[in-house]
């Protein structure tokens, strides 16, 4: 009886875990989309309350890492529960810094609303949907222990990748456009840089996932569409063009 009593026990630490990364997911979920609503409907009160509320995914990591140091002293968990404690810290550390990057985006927002609005803005949203769409499937492969979802996801990255690069390419012809739009447009390019990187991380969770399921590393060289680094706008007539040979060795 006592035996049971624990492992219960032990089972409902495990499932607070879950619940605790499951939260933080939806919070990083909502904050992405609230700071896309920002931009959109230039809004700085919705930014405001971004920024404000990336305190409570701080807590809910803290609150996350004593939960795992408390498994680990107490429980000494081993094979696939020591990985989920594991897993879990990582996990919570990449949302965090999801939240962070959705929190960039909304202060960026408040710096845009003091300029005219710019075409290229359109192209964000875009952006922030299939990020959005990134950070839930990611997490319920999590949940599903899924690690054929979590792959899906971890080649979509790709995707994301590539409409920053085309993003990229725009806003620097925009900006040779008219001088009037650099500075509307550096903000534009920091947001969507920011959007990019909160793909980086969906993808860490994803090789996280695979790694909880499996108990090994994912080893495929991740995809990669960024071509950013790449890109070469003509002065002359604000095309870009792929580098050569020699420029891109």
């Amino acid at each position: 009886m006592a035996q049971e009593h624990i492992i219960k026990s032990y089972d409902e630490e495990l499932q607070r875990l879950d619940n605790a990364l499951t939260q933080m997911g939806g919070i990083a979920e909502s904050q992405l989309g609230s700071a896309i609503e920002a931009v959109i409907k230039r809004d700085s009160d919705v930014a405001t309350e971004v920024i404000e509320g990336d305190v409570r995914v701080d807590n809910l990591e803290r609150e996350i890492e004593s939960q795992v140091m408390r498994l680990l002293a107490l429980r000494q968990p081993m094979a696939r529960d020591l990985r989920q404690s594991i897993a879990a810290l990582k996990i919570a550390s990449d949302l965090e810094r999801i939240c962070d990057y959705a929190a960039n985006v909304a202060k960026r927002s408040i710096a845009l609303n003091q300029a005219p609005p710019v075409r290229p803005v359109f192209a964000l949203p875009r952006m922030a949907r299939l990020a959005q769409a990134l950070i839930k499937d990611v997490l319920d492969a999590y949940i599903a222990r899924d690690a054929d979802k979590a792959l899906i996801v971890w080649a979509r990255d790709e995707e994301l990748d590539e409409m920053y690069s085309g993003l990229f390419r725009e806003l620097l012809t925009y900006m040779m456009e008219d001088a009037r739009n650099i500075t509307a447009s550096t903000h534009l390019l920091f947001m969507a840089k920011n959007i990019e990187r909160i793909g980086d991380h969906a993808t860490n969770i994803a090789e996280t996932v695979y790694f909880l399921v499996h108990g090994s590393p994912l080893n495929q060289a991740r995809p990669k569409g960024d071509r950013s680094s790449l890109a070469f706008i003509r002065p002359e007539d604000g095309r870009d063009r792929a580098p050569a040979e020699d420029e891109a060795s």
